[in-house]
C-alpha cells in the first residue's frame, strides 16, 4: 500500500506532536498504581454514571499508548483489572492491546520502515526466517513469551510479509493468557482497602501466578516445539 508523501508527513507530524505532548505534559505521572489507587473511588463513581463513555475512553487511551509504544501499557493492564473487574477489564484490555499493537505494526510498516529496519538490525533476519518457516505459529509463540518486549514484536513483524489481519488475530489469541494473568493481579490489587489485605490468599496467589507464568509458558512452548520438530525461540534475541 503506497501512502502519498503529503499524507505520510501529516500523519508523522501528528504522531510526533502527540508523543512530545505526552512527555512535555508529564502525562506518565497518571500511569502508576499509586495514582490509580487514589483515584479508584472517583473512577468507580464516573463508571457507574457513564459506563459506556468511561469504558470507551479507557479503551481509546490504551490503544493510543500501545500504538505509539508509550510507557504505561503494563500499568494500564493492571489498572484495567483494578478499575473494571476481571471480565470487563479482560475484554477491554485484550481488544485495546491488540488493536494498538496492530496500529503500531502498521505505522512502522508504512511510515517508519527504514528506521524500523535499522533499529531491528540482524534480529529482523531471525524473525523473518521464523515467519517464513512457521507462519502464524511463530508469532503466536512470540506473543506467549513475556521476556520478548511487546513493542519489539510489533516493530519486527512490520518488516515481514504477514498480513495485518493475521497479525491481529494471532496477537489477540496469543496475548490472551498473559493479559488474563495481569488483569487478575490488577483486580486483586484493586480490592486492597487496608494493609492487612496485602497478605490475603487471593492476592498472594495472583502474584505467584504472575511470577510463574513466564516459566510455565516457556516449558509448554518448548514441549510443543520438541514434539513438532520446530526450532526454539530465543527470548534473548529480542533485547534491543
Amino acid at each position: 500500500m503506497k501512502i502519498p508523501d503529503t499524507k505520510k508527513l501529516a500523519v508523522i507530524g501528528v504522531i510526533v506532536i502527540i508523543v512530545v505532548l505526552f512527555f512535555a505534559l508529564d502525562l506518565q505521572q497518571y500511569m502508576n498504581l499509586s495514582y490509580i489507587k487514589e483515584s479508584r473511588e472517583n473512577f468507580q463513581a464516573l463508571l457507574a454514571q457513564y459506563p459506556v463513555l468511561v469504558s470507551g475512553a479507557f479503551l481509546i487511551i490504551y490503544v493510543g499508548v500501545t500504538a505509539l509504544s508509550l510507557p504505561g501499557a503494563a500499568v494500564m493492564t493492571l489498572a484495567g483489572g483494578a478499575l473494571f473487574g476481571f471480565w470487563i477489564g479482560l475484554v477491554l484490555v485484550s481488544f485495546a492491546s491488540t488493536i494498538g499493537a496492530t496500529l503500531a505494526c502498521a505505522v512502522a510498516r508504512y511510515l517508519f520502515r527504514d528506521w524500523t529496519k535499522q533499529k531491528m538490525g540482524t534480529w529482523y533476519d531471525k524473525i523473518n526466517a521464523g515467519i517464513k518457516k512457521e507462519g502464524a505459529f511463530y508469532l503466536f509463540t512470540l506473543r506467549l513469551i513475556p521476556a520478548i518486549p511487546f513493542f519489539a514484536i510489533n516493530l519486527a513483524l512490520a518488516l515481514t510479509e504477514m498480513r495485518l489481519w493475521t497479525f491481529y488475530w494471532v496477537s489477540q489469541v496469543g496475548m490472551l493468557a498473559g493479559t488474563a494473568v495481569f488483569i487478575n493481579a490488577g483486580n486483586q490489587l484493586g480490592q486492597i482497602s487496608k494493609m492487612g489485605d496485602i497478605l490475603s490468599p487471593s492476592l498472594i496467589i495472583s502474584f505467584v501466578i504472575l511470577g510463574i507464568f513466564p516459566l510455565a509458558v516457556k516449558k509448554i512452548v518448548n514441549f510443543v516445539r520438541a514434539k513438532t520438530g520446530k526450532a526454539k525461540v530465543d527470548p534473548d534475541a529480542a533485547k534491543l
